[in-house]
């Protein structure tokens, strides 16, 4: 009798649908692993509740998902993942993996200066949380932070690129590094996961402001790369998706779709 390997599976969760920038990463680079994915799209932005909290709902939203058995948990959100990480890590027995190391393992490989910068959500920034880790991994580094809110809610929307997402990116960005510290940056850390989507514009606005390219980073890499690590030899089996979300499932569907092919896959919709 031929034993089967056992079937592995992941959960991932985030405040909207910006943490499909990470499932897609690790269901590009682990496709025989089961995933399930919830989105809390009744209580986002997480970016700007408190401290506790974030660590409430990342604890409800942890518990819906793990009722069926998972062999690790990804906090796709960077504010939970600065916010909730150790109570998590508390309240289970299987790996829990936030996004902010892997962030600045990425950011100090990238750069060559050691000066960094980080967007993120208030809560996110607030916390101090890049540069901790950073400055675990590169005593030397200089982090400069900004606080960009406003770019959660136009990923949401969809408008990764919209004349809107410009002159905010710009409102942002200008006055920031108009500061001679912050010029200095030659990686830029997208510390929020709805922030990949816009890669191609940060690239151009940043381009036009300090004339130069600047590394753009994000953790979804990472933590593909850190699940292939843990999980062991693939399967030959494609794996299982199975999508949740709080609220406004159509609308997961049609926006989620430009953050991850969801295609017509059902989405759950799920109270916590």
């Amino acid at each position: 009798m031929v034993t089967l390997p056992q079937r592995r599976r992941i959960a991932v969760f985030d405040s909207g649908v910006g943490g499909l920038t990470v499932l897609g990463a690790v269901h590009a680079a682990l496709p025989w692993v089961d995933l399930r994915f919830l989105g809390d799209t009744a209580r986002l932005p997480y970016g700007t509740k408190s401290a506790a909290t974030v660590e409430r709902y990342a604890l409800q939203a942890s518990k819906k998902l793990v009722e069926v058995p998972v062999d690790a948990l990804v906090v796709a959100c960077n504010t939970a993942s600065s916010c909730a990480i150790p109570a998590l890590r508390d309240a289970y027995p299987f790996p829990v993996l936030g996004v902010i190391d892997p962030g600045a393992e990425a950011a100090v490989r990238a750069s060559r200066t050691g000066h960094i910068g980080v967007l993120g959500t208030e809560r996110t920034i607030a916390s101090g949380a890049y540069p901790a880790a950073i400055a675990m991994l590169d005593g030397n580094a200089r982090v400069h932070s900004l606080a960009t809110p406003l770019l959660v809610s136009l990923a949401e929307e969809g408008w990764f690129d919209h004349p809107a997402t410009e002159a905010t990116l710009l409102a942002y960005l200008a006055p920031w590094l108009a500061d001679a510290g912050a010029r200095k940056i030659d990686t830029l850390v997208l510390g929020c996961t709805h922030y990949p989507v816009f890669k191609p514009m940060l690239k151009r606005v940043l381009g036009r402001l300090l004339d130069r390219d600047v590394a753009l980073v994000d953790s979804a890499e990472p933590i593909a790369q850190a699940l292939t690590r843990m999980l062991g030899p693939a399967q030959q089996a494609e794996g299982r998706i199975d999508l949740l979300a709080t609220d406004a499932v159509e609308r997961f569907v049609r926006v989620g779709g430009l953050f991850f092919p969801v295609g017509k896959a059902a989405v759950e919709l799920v109270d916590l």
